[in-house]
């Protein structure tokens, strides 16, 4: 290895490279990602220089005293196999020392995952396509507006931390951006965010009480995609998740696993209708 490479802090304007890299290796994320993904924890992000020049990424986001995230973990082509990987890999992991840590590991990724102490909780699938019909539900589902207490509260009961500073920049509405709640009798039934992103439109989180809710929440944000391809990454012990996928027409286009080491936090599956990201969780 290099003696000049070095790990640090992201700087302003390197997790839009990081993203870039996230791109050309196919993950297809948001176009206006960076924002929310620096606003869940400033201090979470990593790159791997040699100068001054970026050639590693990778990303431990902490939400609260027990819980973490891993993702963007990057070398780039050109510098591959020289041992910048695991040095970033180590950087990252003793920032959320004492924490259990999540990721979703690509197959090929899992083995390795595994040799490093992560053990698979469950399987996501990413399913994608053009819709060809949109779910009836009894429900109605409004644009997300005004204070968001209730629905943080909401959003705690089923992701295994809080995380309000994400969830407040990830649901702001902007141009390509647009986030929906669902509520029955005033109680908050689940809600869901569209983003466009560098192929199509990604659904996530779409977290709801029960399948007429997430279709209700597939009504209203669906249209936003004005027929591009949209994708959700769906766990596949969620049927009825599952089932409304395939009843818009979407077809599975490749598959993680979700990692934990430490202790698995209890997520309420049956609520998770489309994950977040696989960046941050």
């Amino acid at each position: 290895m290099n003696s000049e490479f070095a790990v640090r802090p992201m700087r302003p304007g390197e997790l839009e490279l990081v993203l870039e890299w996230a791109r050309q290796e196919g993950w297809n994320p948001g176009l206006d990602d960076s924002n929310a993904f620096h606003d869940a924890d400033p201090s979470g992000f990593f790159v791997g220089v040699l100068g001054e020049v970026p050639v590693a990424s990778i990303s431990v986001v902490k939400y609260g005293e027990d819980f973490a995230f891993l993702g963007l973990y990057i070398v780039h082509p050109d510098f591959r196999g020289r041992g910048y990987g695991k040095a970033i890999w180590n950087t990252g992991m003793a920032s959320a020392e004492g924490r259990s840590i999540g990721l979703d590991g690509v197959p090929a990724q899992q083995d390795n995952y595994r040799k490093a102490g992560f053990e698979e909780a469950y399987r996501t699938v990413r399913y994608g396509g053009v819709i060809s019909a949109v779910p009836e539900s009894t429900l109605v589902a409004q644009a997300v507006s005004g204070k968001l207490d209730g629905l943080l509260r909401y959003d705690a009961t089923i992701f295994p931390a809080p995380r309000p500073a994400f969830v407040a920049s990830w649901c702001a509405t902007r141009k390509d951006r647009h986030s929906a709640v669902v509520r029955k009798s005033g109680k908050i039934r689940g809600y869901g965010t569209i983003r466009r992103c560098y192929e199509g439109y990604k659904i996530g989180p779409l977290f709801a009480a029960d399948k007429d809710s997430a279709a209700a929440l597939l009504s209203a944000l669906t249209p936003h995609a004005k027929g591009a391809k949209v994708f959700i990454d769906i766990p596949t012990s969620n049927g009825e998740a599952v089932e409304l996928a395939e009843s818009m027409g979407l077809a599975p286009v490749f598959e993680t696993a979700r990692m934990y080491r430490g202790t698995a936090p209890n997520v309420a599956l049956k609520n998770v209708f489309g994950v977040t990201t696989l960046e941050l969780g």
